[in-house]
């Protein structure tokens, strides 16, 4: 027994159910990571097994250990670099041929490895009979059978595990790792003068290259993969590596001459060869009459006039789940965090009756962030479940295959209509888990278009925004600016990805990628439920400190250079007539005595919390009980906010708080507006109208974008503060901005909604793109292509529609059939098309792996 932990890695094809026995394994002993460098997620976990623990390792799915995608440079990296003591191989018993190709390639690369046949009550059915002891004498590797989500087959596995792992077989696998290399593998009689080149080249040089297996090196350096020319060039000086890909150059070009193929066509020849003459010999099949039921449910949700019925059906069921009821579920949620912000004020400095300390109000401040982010975390949790369903059921594979055809002529892929959905296609969505969401795209290209373009939908808190301007100046055509402004949003994403994927993008990888419809499956509970607070948790923790870092910047800015001298003394007279006349109306009053010096401060927020316990009590049981705790915690205050009966000195005493609560309550609004209007984040909007005044923005609507792109929520908040209530009045935010004196009309409408459309993510959406593409280059596109963008488009249409004297409807019509238009042209028109990735029929699982 060794003291070392042995390292346990999982490979093979998705939908597998490789994940499924990697969660039977380390059961909740798990976390998740990204690779170093790369966006793919890592997920490991460990597990003992008789008095050994183990760390497990849960690769990435992929088809092979080519270079095409991320996910397959990725796994064979590790398979490179990290050395595991076992691979365990899972393929799906049910699609042999096409899971052994990956086999073949994990012991060429000289991995130890043991496969597994997976989801065997599958291939039962199928009429799938397979002789595991030929298989496993075939290919000189233990081969075990498992039904992962009946968590069969187990025991078995881990005793695989330990015999190939704990130094039992040490000597016998060492021994049986050459003659695998050389009995049991595809044989490549055409590469033999070759491979003899390369050996006697790279004979020399294996000190320098002992990470990367020998066999295979040779046969990739033949195959021309670029991802091994970047990893020799780590090793290796240049001159060496300059003749080394000579060599390799010369004598792929002698093949193709002698044989009018490429050696990479022949390899896989020969691979597909390999793996026939196995299934030859190990697997029987008993033709089973009539369709299975994946193909007989394919007839209706994949038939050319139903399956976009079914998607609508699908998205419209997502949205109904998550948005609507899991947004009713925050009702619930949201006392506990108003009971979490209550603790945290309580352990802060008490507030001042005009000016607070600063740790209080950035305590205060940074709460409420946080808060704001946590209560869609039920939307999310309900949003991750519901992809985890479609994702386990095969269905998701399905809404790529059937989308798939009109999002590649703009750069997109099938699969990127997931994060659409996520960041709200019509409204309603989130661009954070919708970015989270492309990690599925293999076509790193249109990965890259997806990132750039889902913040352009309509997510949940642009929402507001659009109902307040709405609401004041197109209440006659509320119906149809609604229209217009749920699907806008879509022309706009597919014209920039267009845009995109021909300029900054086109040098880019572009792999071929294969549409698999896997078998519909019943997804299990644990695996749906895991998966929703596994990804939940990512996006807390990720934007979770984003949004603790944005709140201490926007304070600052929001705070900073403060009031003059002058005008703090200002408010601090008026505050001083305030006290004066709250001590005359409590003339005679034997509770006076409460409510003097530092005691008056502490009467105002004890009567505030108060106020606000109240208004968080549901019902007359919880109101009550905030009566008892008030009485508690300070029995003397008490009588000022609740009198008892018959005690006119305290009503009395509660009327002339209440006029003082009002009065400062007033008072510090007014300094909140004075600061914020005076800020450095003010400051920068005055500074930004010689730019913003040809899209009809003042000041205030310059301040308003820009706080919102730390939340977009914060543009409604923040209007609500610039556009001032009058002392003698009592309207609504609407009434005040279409107050004619504002100078406020439907094209500054209509210019407001196009750039708000158009407007760069949020800051946390920001820093996602720089998660997920890994370079600061593509966050900095983001956020100055989209503000130039539409500026740009709000500017020309507002004014245009003063050039022409036209309402803000007709502007905001012209705009959207001309950008229909364009859509149009770039779509259907050959000329301008440029095929972005072969798309390639379907692969069914019911075909037994056919290709």
């Amino acid at each position: 027994m060794t003291n070392k932990t042995p390292l346990i890695a999982l490979s093979g094809q998705q939908n597998a159910g490789k994940s499924t026995l990697f969660n039977l394994l380390t059961g909740a002993r798990q976390h998740i990571a990204n690779y170093p460098g790369v966006t793919v997620d890592k997920k490991y976990g460990y597990f003992s097994y008789q008095n050994q623990s183990y760390q497990a390792v849960d690769l990435p799915g992929t088809y092979s250990l080519s270079s095409f995608s991320l996910e397959e440079r990725v796994a064979r990296d590790f398979l490179c670099v990290e050395n595991p003591d076992l691979v365990i191989n899972v393929v799906d018993a049910a699609n042999l041929k096409r899971s052994l190709h990956l086999t073949v390639q994990l012991l060429e690369m000289e991995c130890p490895t043991v496969l597994t046949l997976n989801m065997m009550d599958v291939a039962d059915k199928q009429g799938l009979k397979i002789d595991t002891d030929c298989l496993s004498q075939r290919l000189s590797i233990p081969v075990v059978t498992t039904i992962g989500r009946k968590g069969e087959g187990r025991e078995v596995l881990y005793d695989i595990i330990q015999a190939h792992t704990v130094g039992k077989v040490v000597a016998a696998a060492d021994t049986h790792r050459s003659s695998v290399r050389h009995q049991h593998l595809p044989y490549y009689p055409a590469l033999a003068g070759a491979m003899a080149k390369l050996d006697a080249a790279l004979f020399p040089l294996m000190t320098k290259i002992t990470e990367l297996p020998y066999h295979w090196l040779q046969l990739k350096l033949l195959e021309n993969d670029t991802q091994i020319t970047g990893k020799l060039a780590e090793l290796l000086p240049e001159a060496e590596l300059t003749s080394l890909s000579n060599m390799a150059k010369e004598q792929r070009a002698l093949f193709e001459q002698q044989h009018e193929t490429s050696i990479n066509d022949y390899i896989a020849a020969q691979r597909e060869a390999f793996v026939q003459s196995l299934l030859s010999a190990a697997l029987t099949v008993t033709p089973r009459q009539g369709p299975t039921l994946s193909q007989q449910i394919d007839k209706l949700v994949l038939n050319r006039f139903l399956a976009p019925v079914f998607l609508i059906l699908t998205v419209f069921l997502i949205y109904q789940l998550a948005i609507v009821q899991g947004y009713k579920l925050t009702n619930y949620t949201w006392p506990y965090l108003a009971s979490l912000r209550e603790w945290i004020a309580a352990l802060l400095p008490e507030a001042g009756f005009l000016f607070d300390p600063y740790t209080r109000s950035l305590g205060l401040w940074i709460a409420d962030s946080a808060n704001t982010l946590l209560n869609y975390v039920p939307i999310f949790m309900i949003l991750f479940a519901l992809i985890a369903i479609l994702e386990d059921s095969g269905y998701m594979a399905r809404i790529a295959f059937v989308i798939d055809k009109v999002l590649h002529r703009f750069g997109l892929h099938g699969q990127s209509t997931l994060p659409m959905i996520l960041s709200g296609v019509f409204a309603g969505g989130c661009a954070v888990p919708g970015i989270m969401a492309t990690k599925g795209i293999p076509d790193h290209r249109a990965r890259m278009a997806t990132i750039l373009t889902v913040p352009f939908m309509n997510c949940l808190a642009k929402v507001p925004l659009y109902t307040l301007l709405v609401g004041i100046f197109f209440e006659q055509d509320k119906a149809l600016m609604m229209f217009y402004i749920s699907t806008m949003t879509i022309i706009a994403a597919l014209l920039v990805a267009k845009l995109l994927s021909v300029t900054v993008l086109r040098g880019e990888e572009s792999a071929p990628f294969v549409i698999e419809l896997p078998r519909y499956n019943l997804p299990t509970i644990r695996a749906v439920l895991t998966r929703s607070v596994e990804r939940t948790w990512i996006y807390i923790k990720k934007v979770g400190t984003i949004v603790v870092a944005v709140s201490v910047i926007i304070f600052t800015l929001l705070q900073y250079p403060g009031l003059p001298d002058e005008r703090t003394a200002f408010y601090q007279q008026r505050s001083e007539q305030a006290i004066n006349r709250f001590n005359k109306a409590m003339n005679d009053n034997p509770y006076l005595e409460l409510a003097q010096g530092e005691q008056l401060v502490s009467l105002m927020n004890y009567y505030n919390d108060f106020k606000r316990a109240k208004l968080n009590a549901k019902g007359a049981a919880a109101s009550k009980a905030v009566n008892e705790t008030f009485k508690q915690r300070d029995p003397g205050l008490f009588p000022f906010v609740k009198a008892p009966k018959g005690d006119k000195l305290a009503k009395k005493a509660n009327r002339a708080l209440r006029k003082l609560a009002s009065a400062r309550k007033s008072i510090r609004r007014e300094i909140k507006e004075e600061r914020l209007s005076h800020s450095l984040l003010g400051s920068i909007g005055r500074s930004l109208e010689p730019v913003t005044q040809f899209a009809g923005f003042d000041w205030k609507i310059n301040v308003a974008l820009l706080s919102s792109f730390a939340a977009r929520e914060s543009s409604v908040a923040t209007l609500g503060v610039l556009f001032q209530q009058e002392d003698d009045q009592n309207t609504t935010l609407e009434e005040r901005m279409g107050n004619q004196s504002n100078n406020l009309t439907s094209l500054t409408a209509v210019a407001m909604i196009l750039f708000f459309a158009l407007y760069p993510p949020c800051l946390a959406t920001m820093i996602m793109v720089r998660v997920q593409t890994g370079q600061y280059r593509w966050m900095v596109l983001a956020l100055v292509f989209p503000t130039a963008l539409g500026l740009g488009v709000a500017s020309a249409a507002y004014s245009l529609g003063l050039a022409l004297d036209i309402s803000g409807i007709a502007m905001m019509s012209g705009v959207y059939f001309t950008g229909l238009t364009l859509l149009l042209i770039v779509g259907l028109y050959p000329a301008l098309r440029r095929k972005q990735h072969p798309t390639i029929q379907p692969i069914s699982h019911d075909n037994h792996g056919a290709l």
